[in-house]
């Protein structure tokens, strides 16, 4: 009687603290199932951006660690197109928690990126994770109407968070998110121009591993496979002699020559089901055995080089259970669907991953806004070498001299990766054994970046451990 007593005045004094911060209380995360004790507050919920078609996003916020009223928002979004920002980012990368080998429970993450951040994020466009629309036409969407529907959820979300208009904005994610934030972050400097009143207070821009350009993230992958040994010499040089990526483009396989097509088909075929392709070194998850010792409620949890390779089955299972979605006022609608990490239902426009997003970044840059490209060097699905060269690209185009040489960066007296920076406003940076999703694979290392991100310093260049012989 009296624990829960004690629950019921908890409850009552944070709903009473979140109306006097001007949060909304109806969104308050009380605590999630087999969540561990912590001081910050999260909130989870709904924002309608288009009230006559039903049309709503599911978001998840989450206060800095500490001193929250002191520190900036991040936005972060997964890619796909149409995977989910809240399984992804939030319950597998940078958030706070991460889902237990049962299934049923979460453990910290200590390497957060609410350390350093409030963090935001949402499932975008309408029919990814919880977010949905009354009218079914709306799951035929695309990079404009998604970037719009993110513009609306911004100015919306701020309705419900008023404290949060003028805090400094940085705007974050990874993979087809090189598509989602830039033209969000044009769509927000649109805004800034035709405003006489509120203005986005935004401060940066980062994404990793990102889809910038097709011409030269797609042969990346193959010169990724041969570099790490994956195929051999024969194919890689047909791969370079018959492929023309110049013209290369999703969804019209009519422009890829048929010698270019067999060896593109043997290189897929050498690499192999058993490899993680968004991770190479990492050990694959044989997922029958897993959701049989989920059902058992047995610890599924399998480990290689210290990461869960299994993260996403549990996952899966702990966003379906009843009790988690109350927790997180989550599926509303009762949707005919389960939670899954990407969209079954969306019909999203295969041509717009044509789309050159070099230009929108260069107008972040000519509008003083910090861009910064993130790899980690582990990822042959958008390799490095693509978007180095695209970033490399970009300064040329824009005439900015190199501020900081390529070079190593440390992190806690090791090597965390290499960077370059040019005219101190746009930095492309490696993480040293990371994945296609950085923070997964990397998360003290992609801490260290981005909270060097934030404060605007540069990555550092030397370490103070001595080296011994």
């Amino acid at each position: 009687m009296g624990r829960w007593w004690f629950v019921g005045i908890w409850i009552v004094l944070a709903n009473a603290w979140s109306s006097v911060q001007g949060y909304p209380s109806e969104d308050l995360v009380v605590t999630l199932p087999g969540q561990p004790k912590v001081e910050f507050r999260q909130y989870a919920g709904y924002v309608d951006v288009d009230v006559s078609h039903g049309r709503s996003l599911f978001y998840y916020f989450i206060e800095a660690d500490k001193d929250p009223d002191q520190k900036p928002l991040a936005l972060w979004l997964n890619g796909g197109p149409g995977c989910s920002s809240v399984g992804g980012g939030a319950f597998t990368e940078l958030g706070p928690f991460y889902p237990h080998g049962d299934g049923r429970s979460l453990r910290r993450n200590r390497m957060s990126w609410n350390r350093a951040s409030n963090l935001l994020f949402v499932e975008s466009p309408a029919g990814v994770g919880w977010s949905y629309s009354n009218t079914t036409s709306d799951y035929n969407c695309g990079d404009a109407s998604a970037a719009n529907d993110m513009y609306l959820f911004m100015l919306k979300w701020y309705e419900k968070f008023p404290a949060f208009r003028t805090r400094e904005l940085f705007l974050t994610g990874e993979s087809y998110a090189g598509h989602y934030i830039p033209q969000l972050a044009d769509a927000l400097l649109n805004h800034n121009e035709a405003s006489s009143d509120f203005k986005f207070n935004i401060k940066g821009v980062a994404i990793g591993n990102p889809l910038l350009r097709l011409d030269r993230d797609i042969p990346s992958t193959y010169e990724f496979f041969w570099s790490h040994g994956m195929i051999s010499d024969e194919i890689g040089l047909a791969i370079m002699n018959e492929c023309d990526f110049d013209d290369y483009v999703f969804a019209s396989p009519h422009n890829v020559s048929l010698s270019c097509n067999r060896a593109i088909s043997e290189a897929n075929r050498i690499v192999g089901e058993y490899i993680n392709n968004y991770d190479v070194i990492l050990d694959v998850c044989y997922p029958s055995i897993v959701e049989q010792e989920l059902r058992l409620k047995k610890m599924a949890t399998k480990m290689s080089l210290g990461v869960d390779v299994c993260m996403t089955l549990e996952r899966r299972f702990y966003f379906n259970l009843p009790e988690v979605q109350k927790a997180l006022h989550a599926n509303r609608t009762n949707l005919p669907y389960s939670w899954s990490m990407c969209s079954g239902i969306l019909n999203y426009s295969e041509s717009d991953g044509n789309i050159d997003i070099l230009p929108i970044l260069k107008r972040m840059v000519q509008n003083k806004i910090p861009v910064w490209v993130f790899s980690g060097d582990q990822d042959s699905v958008v390799p490095l070498m693509g978007s180095r060269t695209l970033v490399r690209e970009l300064a040329h185009e824009l005439k900015m001299d190199i501020t900081v040489p390529y070079g190593a960066w440390f992190h806690k007296g090791q090597v965390g990766g290499w960077a370059i920076e040019y005219g101190n406003l746009l930095t492309f940076a490696t993480v040293r054994g990371a994945a296609h999703m950085v923070p997964y694979a990397q998360p003290s290392r992609s801490l260290h970046l981005f909270s060097s991100f934030l404060r605007g310093r540069r990555l550092p260049n030397t370490t103070r451990l001595p080296i011994h012989d």
